[in-house]
């Protein structure tokens, strides 16, 4: 869990998906209790290995005590909220990308514009702005707007992802942001977008799903030999 955890924060780097040293990628570890890895607060996520994540409580503290001035306790509301609702999030990932804030920011939400956002189709969450995530009684808002989704929009903030494995949430991340990418370079220009009627764009979605690429571990070993070439020590 830790290696996979540290690969999915080296790989958000590798794509530019990070903001320096804010957001957070969590995983949920075994056991009854819960417990859950999160990203030493003032570490870049190239620099994340598996040893330097902490193990937090539900609320973000550390169990380590000396630990405790390392986390960022506000940062852990929002995936608190998902894991503690959903047993199935095992892996929570929220990014703050260009593409994904400018999407965000926009009133339609994500389009079908491209196959990539076509298997997205009619399985993205929207949460509204409220603040910075400092209140926990937003918890149960978000939660609530997530509902069974695996994917979210968070307004006028960013994106948010959840998988039954860190790659699956990672995969789910890939596509959500790559569909912005798509819109954001699709809508620039001035032109006119032609999109695809509802039916080609469900039926694209219940490809998607039946197929399952989000949960293939085919991509996520093939990006994991990729870190093991450049960037090894992940994995310590």
């Amino acid at each position: 869990m830790r290696c996979d955890l540290a690969a999915a924060y080296r790989l958000i780097a590798h794509f530019g998906m990070d903001d320096l040293i804010s957001t957070h990628l969590s995983a949920r570890l075994p056991g009854k209790a819960h417990r859950f890895l999160l990203n030493p607060y003032g570490m870049m996520f190239d620099e994340i290995t598996a040893s330097s994540l902490v193990v937090v409580d539900p609320e973000g503290h550390a169990i380590q005590k000396e630990e405790e001035a390392k986390i960022n306790k506000a940062g852990f509301t929002i995936h608190s909220a998902v894991h503690m609702a959903r047993d199935d999030a095992q892996c929570v990932i929220h990014t703050h990308t260009l593409a994904g804030m400018a999407v965000a920011a926009q009133e339609q939400g994500l389009l079908p514009l491209n196959q990539k956002s076509m298997c997205l189709y009619g399985g993205i969450a929207y949460h509204d702005y409220e603040g910075v995530a400092l209140d926990l009684d937003e918890r149960e808002r978000l939660v609530r707007d997530l509902g069974g989704k695996d994917l979210m929009i968070l307004k006028h903030h960013g994106l948010l992802t959840i998988g039954r494995t860190v790659s699956e949430a990672f995969l789910n991340m890939y596509l959500l942001e790559q569909s912005c990418r798509v819109q954001i370079a699709a809508t620039q220009g001035g032109q006119k977008i032609a999109l695809p009627s509802e039916k080609i764009a469900a039926h694209a979605a219940e490809q998607f799903q039946r197929e399952g690429y989000n949960r293939s571990l085919r991509p996520w070993i093939a990006l994991k030999r990729r870190l093991d070439r450049l960037s090894p020590d992940y994995a310590t």
